[in-house]
């Protein structure tokens, strides 16, 4: 007799129709909702698998969502092998295994833990091929079950429609992400901050950085006559290679990766472009055998011309430890701080708000001069929401919790506290300039900063743009303390018992 079919799971909480798919009808992809079809893998090639040989060689190539910024944050999984199994428990069943059955649980960073969601491996098409994204090669299948997973989290698919590259980095690597202001920097000749506070920013400093971490840019405004640089459309940094010129001179070229898969870029770099001309022949056929779909070089002036922001995703070691951006040291000391902001207490708003001394304060004291992480990470205000934890099912059916456009625009400010014997009331904030900012930024999920503070007393103040708006968040604070520790009691009390044995021989 023949075995009975397995059945397969179908995930009744996010199921294949048009309620996982659309939540407003509010984007392009409402004229495509009459054709879109779900299809399992198996029914799209004949040996689907989750991860190619080689999961760096896969590309990651988006469809008709306009999710860029996820799918941006999703290539630092390919640069890390422990990144890519936190998001992907290792043991997942593949088609062929008689363990299959339809289902796969992926990993999550959500408000300071790992969340499972799992999903089944029904995915949207449209004419019998993915609708959304895709790898290359097409028979590699992580990215669009991640992008199931997530939009899972978020409600829908068209929730992932427009988003902050910063907030999928901190969802799938459990670290942080640090946002460049390029014009700022083409402006400042490199120098974003003071230099008692933060390290000079400069798109030299990205080649140390590029094999450690995920580089992103993104174009805010669109550019007249370049149709390839949509505006608020992020790209993937690949690459960054610095060469010595015919004439002697330094060129830095930064390899450009564009989600949508398409190489049409008009610059001096383009293949059978001017800038070629500047360089060695060599130099020029191996960085133009180099490109891949969607790919095309550019110089530093270029980007910074081009291009209005960078975001670099902090790289995460094994142990779970943010690492420097730039002395690459691990961050392995962390303190996290719960605190909110309530009507009437504590919700002062930003700067410009008279009310803005009430925002809850947080102490810092240095005791030397110390790198260190600031962050401010917003959470589900659950005594307004009352919603379930994220990851749970409920949670991540309603509106009121998905991540995104529900949240507030958040700020963070570090004042140095007066010496002793100066003004050190609340309302002086109104009247110092501090020590470092990050402006209100909307829609982010965190807002942060890399800074370097001699020894002294600090208060990191959280804040709102406007009052009255009440949310919760958590302070975090990373930083190396370079200090010889005890690694185990046990073997510190076996020490003490060896030397009472030796004092007790020896009388």
């Amino acid at each position: 007799m023949r075995a009975p079919a397995r059945e397969l799971f179908r995930d009744s909480a996010f199921p294949a129709s048009d309620s996982s798919i659309f939540s407003s009808f509010s984007t392009p992809l409402v004229q495509f909702r009459e054709e879109i079809t779900w299809r399992r893998p198996q029914e799209l090639c004949t040996s689907p698998r989750l991860f190619a040989d080689n999961p760096q060689e896969g590309q990651v190539k988006q469809g008709l969502l306009g999710d860029c910024w996820f799918l941006c944050a999703c290539a630092a999984l390919q640069k890390s092998r422990h990144l890519l199994d936190q998001v992907f428990p290792p043991g997942q069943p593949s088609w062929r295994d008689q363990a299959y059955r339809g289902s796969f649980t992926c990993r999550v960073w959500q408000f300071g833990r790992w969340a499972e969601v799992t999903v089944d491996d029904r995915l949207p098409c449209l004419a019998g091929r993915l609708c959304f994204s895709r790898c290359q090669p097409e028979d590699v299948f992580w990215l669009p079950l991640l992008e199931k997973v997530y939009a899972k989290v978020y409600g829908s698919y068209e929730h992932l429609w427009a988003g902050q590259v910063a907030d999928a980095l901190v969802d799938l690597t459990g670290g942080l992400a640090e946002r460049w202001n390029l014009k700022d920097l083409a402006k400042s000749g490199g120098r974003q901050d003071r230099p008692s506070v933060s390290e000079h920013r400069t798109c030299r400093q990205l080649l140390t950085l590029k094999d450690r971490c995920l580089i992103s840019c993104s174009v805010l405004n669109p550019r007249a006559g370049t149709r390839e640089l949509g505006e608020f459309h992020a790209f993937i940094v690949s690459d960054l290679r610095e060469l010595r010129g015919l004439a002697g001179e330094g060129i830095l070229l930064l390899r450009i990766q564009n989600p949508w898969g398409r190489r049409n870029w008009q610059g001096p770099w383009r293949e059978g472009g001017e800038g070629w001309s500047r360089v060695q022949p060599g130099d020029a056929s191996v960085l133009l055998a180099a490109l891949r779909d969607g790919e095309f070089w550019v110089e530093e002036d270029e980007f910074l011309r081009e291009f209005d922001e960078v975001t670099v995703g902090f790289p995460v070691s094994e142990a779970g430890h943010l690492q420097s951006l730039c002395s690459g040291k691990a961050l392995c000391h962390t303190q996290e701080l719960p605190g909110a902001w309530v009507k009437g207490q504590s919700a002062g708003g930003c700067r410009n708000n008279r009310g803005f001394p009430s925002n809850p304060k947080f102490w810092l004291r240095v005791l030397e001069p110390s790198e260190l992480y600031v962050a401010v990470l917003q959470r589900p205000w659950t005594r307004l929401v009352g919603q379930a934890p994220v990851g749970d099912d409920r949670a991540s059916r309603s509106p009121a919790s998905r991540p995104g456009k529900d949240r507030q625009a958040v700020g963070l400010h570090i004042w140095k506290v007066p010496a002793e014997g100066e003004a050190q009331d609340a309302s002086s904030l109104l009247l110092q300039e501090p020590l470092l900012s990050c402006v209100p930024h909307c829609y982010a999920q965190e807002v942060s900063r890399l800074c370097h503070l001699p020894a002294g007393t600090y208060r990191i103040v959280p804040s709102t743009y406007l009052p009255d708006t009440e949310g919760a968040f958590t302070v975090t604070v990373e930083t190396r303390i370079d200090r010889r520790s005890i690694h185990s009691q046990e073997m510190l009390g076996q020490l003490l018992k060896e030397a009472s044995f030796m004092a007790v021989m020896k009388s």
